[in-house]
């Protein structure tokens, strides 16, 4: 049986789909509780963040096709920040055209001028602190003039 940390790399984001839970940093641990059985922990991006249910849906439908009996815990605390989504996840969310958050930023970055993950112009303005989902703000490019989102730090 596979390793269920390499299964769970498996379960893209049901909101940004060229990342997996794991690169995202939603997955906290995966422990092997007895033979074929593990325990899940993942924490949401957000305390709202409604792909949670789905997530959850998918990690224990993927653990049961590899032959595994899964248990989800979702834990709040600590609280998930952007600094653990990985570099591989980063450069994956420019090139799906989603700009990603700085390393060690926090919410007051909002509102300033971002690269734009198409032409790589920092010309940048906010056009809503909200973006297609909670987790990102809408953002123009002055130069190219696409919109982009850029994935919020916290």
């Amino acid at each position: 049986m596979k390793n269920p940390l390499e299964i769970l790399e498996l379960v893209p984001d049901p909101e940004i789909p060229v990342i997996n839970i794991v690169e995202l940093g939603i997955v906290r641990e995966a422990k092997v509780t007895s033979e074929n059985s593990c325990e899940v922990t993942i924490t949401p991006t957000y305390s709202a963040c409604p792909a949670m249910f789905t997530i959850e849906e998918d990690i224990i439908k993927i653990m049961k096709e590899n032959g595994w009996d899964a248990k989800v815990v979702t834990k709040m605390f600590p609280i998930w920040t952007t600094d653990w989504i990985t570099d591989e996840a980063r450069e994956k969310l420019r090139v799906y055209g989603i700009t990603p958050p700085e390393k060690g930023a926090d919410e007051h970055h909002i509102g300033k001028p971002k690269k734009c993950p198409r032409c790589g112009s920092m010309n940048s303005k906010q056009i809503s602190r909200f973006g297609s989902t909670l987790c990102k703000a809408s953002y123009q490019c002055l130069d190219c003039l696409e919109p982009f989102d850029y994935f919020k730090c916290h």
